[in-house]
């Protein structure tokens, strides 16, 4: 419940976002926004969570995490989600699962069977087509660097599932939550200051503060943790296999909001990818 929850509130972040930035808030700016809230959210809750102590040796695995599943993980999502429509962008994410396998092939030694093999193929071919050809006119600037940069983003967290598993297992979610945000603060704090600082906050219509205060509270601080709830009871490839939602969702709200179009390119990448990750996701059966 928790990760399908929080596949319906990415699905409907895709397009929110797009109504602040780049209009009212760069990418950046916005990131900094996002995180600095989240950091105060996040210290705020944990004063009425579990008292633990975290080993000096764990800080490591929490500024790697902080730097994929904070820093990277949003810089290239919200960035190219500037420069992207909604729907390609969600349909991108998809990808997820198939990186958290390759990963999980190479750091955690886990054997891949040739149908996941031919699957992450066919997924990547529909990435591919839908980074070049997926062109989308509305709102999308500059379409293939968008896709690219929210491709970037889908393996920046397949890396950060895979590190904070470990964490999951040895603390509570309050305990260590916190730093990875207060981490990653201080590393977009370079990146989003200017444009954070260049904001015109009397210019700022009251529907958009609303929508800037969803992706604070909701996109932000209630996934992180609904995503550490779930990942407590289910492993990172079952987590991951959750983003297949998000395209749906992401689609009825945008094209019912008119901010995107389908094409048959996005269809036949899309088909591409789900195909893919059915193939790479499906347990063996028993003879």
């Amino acid at each position: 419940m928790a990760a399908t929850l929080v596949s319906i509130i990415y699905g409907v972040t895709f397009t929110i976002a797009k109504d602040v930035m780049p209009e009212f808030i760069e990418p950046f700016g916005f990131i900094l926004l996002r995180v600095g809230g989240s950091v105060l959210l996040f210290w705020m809750v944990s004063f009425f969570g579990p008292k633990e102590k975290i080993a000096t040796s764990d800080f490591p695995r929490i500024i790697a995490a902080a730097f994929f599943g904070v820093a990277l993980n949003m810089l290239t999502f919200f960035k190219g989600l500037s420069y992207t429509s909604p729907i390609m962008g969600a349909v991108l994410m998809v990808t997820t699962p198939m990186i958290v396998l390759i990963l999980s092939a190479i750091i955690m030694k886990e054997r891949m069977l040739k149908r996941k093999v031919f699957g992450i193929i066919l997924g990547l071919a529909g990435t591919v087509s839908l980074i070049l050809y997926g062109k989308s006119m509305i709102n999308a600037p500059n379409e293939m660097l968008g896709n690219l940069l929210v491709f970037i983003n889908a393996i920046s967290y397949g890396f950060y599932l895979i590190i904070v598993k470990k964490l999951m297992d040895k603390y509570n979610a309050f305990t260590f939550v916190k730093w990875i945000y207060t981490f990653g603060f201080i590393m977009v704090l370079p990146f989003g200051w200017n444009e954070f600082d260049a904001v015109n906050w009397n210019l700022i219509p009251t529907e958009i503060y609303w929508k800037i205060g969803f992706v604070v509270v909701f996109s932000t601080f209630l996934t992180y943790l609904l995503n550490l709830v779930s990942m407590r009871e289910l492993k990172p490839t079952t987590v991951a296999v959750f983003i297949y939602l998000q395209p749906l969702f992401a689609t009825i709200f945008a094209i019912s909001l008119g901010k995107d179009d389908l094409s048959w390119v996005k269809i036949g990448s899309a088909i591409l990818i789900f195909v893919g990750v059915y193939l790479v996701t499906q347990k063996k059966s028993v003879q």
